[in-house]
């Protein structure tokens, strides 16, 4: 029996990957160990590649679908294994692997954490998260067997998908800084960044014998810090424009706010007082406008109708409601 199972080893026999993983980039063909059966065949099916390795050292890649007879075809390095081979049984063994040749599309790629860079327009440290989908191929497969798959025996997609996420961030923050985008510009180019992204990144994989065929940004997004600090110059933007639009400045809307607010105070006649001196010199300017101050009042009269005056000024400005102008006004009148 064991001479029977030692003849019938070196039989005919197929080589060819059947079945492969459905996640394979590369597998090692392992139906008869790591020993060729004398007068096999080879089959490389489409989408396919195979690479013979020898000692450990890769000395042919098969790229097209063929039909090979290993005991007749020309292959380069084949006589010298045979040289070495007593009935294809030796020491000097011979491993073959198969790789995946086609695209494998639609990988989900995301940063891992936030992106730091700096606003070019405001100047201030932007953390910025980016997901997408890219595709890929293998495009050297020796480059790929020696850099990339090293002693592995089979290499998968999701292997890949991490070296990939590792080496996406340094070129994405580099692209960002040389590109000067503000916060404000990113959704609005994203194409641009991903086509800036899939130059670098095609270099860098290339030299792990990788084709990065297509890149694209879905969605971004922004760290806790970055967000506090979009806000607060959202909230400034717009502050701005209303004053604009009222006729003020930022500074004249700022007293206002500051009078707005002293006067919602809970202390009453004291937060009005307090609204009256945070505002007083854009107040007396709005009093003179509206009511102009007779000199020849009483110094308590005069008083009465400047902060009057200021009051009527806030309620038309939207500053105080209805109701607040009304209790204020009386408070004032029973004062005076």
């Amino acid at each position: 029996m064991v001479i029977f199972n030692g003849i019938k080893r070196q039989l005919r026999s197929v080589i060819q990957w059947n079945n492969p993983h459905p996640e394979a980039l590369l597998e090692q063909w392992t139906d008869n160990g790591d020993e060729i059966k004398n007068a096999s065949k080879l089959i490389v099916g489409p989408g396919q590649g195979c690479i013979f390795v020898y000692e450990g050292k890769v000395k042919a890649v098969i790229q097209e679908p063929c039909l090979v007879e290993l005991n007749t075809a020309n292959i380069p390095f084949w006589t010298t294994i045979k040289k070495f081979m007593q009935f294809f049984v030796s020491e000097h063994k011979v491993a073959i692997y198969f790789f995946r040749k086609t695209k494998i599309l639609d990988q989900k790629w995301g940063t891992t954490s936030p992106i730091k860079y700096e606003d070019p327009k405001y100047h201030f440290p932007v953390g910025l998260k980016a997901y997408g989908n890219f595709s890929y191929r293998i495009y050297d497969a020796e480059d790929f067997f020696i850099n990339v798959a090293g002693n592995h025996n089979n290499f998968y997609i999701n292997e890949f998908r991490e070296i990939m996420a590792a080496r996406i961030m340094h070129p994405l923050a580099d692209y960002l800084a040389e590109s000067r985008f503000s916060y404000a510009d990113i959704d609005a180019n994203r194409e641009e960044i991903a086509h800036g992204m899939h130059i670098k990144l095609s270099t860098a994989f290339q030299k792990l014998g990788f084709e990065i065929t297509d890149f694209r940004i879905e969605g971004t997004d922004f760290d806790e810090d970055t967000q506090t600090r979009i806000k607060r110059i959202a909230d400034l933007t717009a502050e701005t424009h209303a004053a604009q639009i009222a006729g003020i400045d930022y500074t004249q809307l700022q007293q206002l706010e500051a009078m707005r607010d002293a006067a919602r105070n809970e202390s009453g006649a004291a937060g009005l007082g307090m609204a009256m001196g945070a505002g007083l010199g854009f107040g007396q300017s709005m009093a003179q406008t509206a009511i102009p101050v007779q000199t020849s009042q009483p110094q308590g009269n005069s008083e009465a109708v400047q902060k009057l005056a200021q009051l009527k000024q806030m309620h038309d400005s939207g500053l105080i409601t209805e109701q607040e102008y009304a209790d204020k006004r009386k408070e004032i009148l029973d004062r005076f």
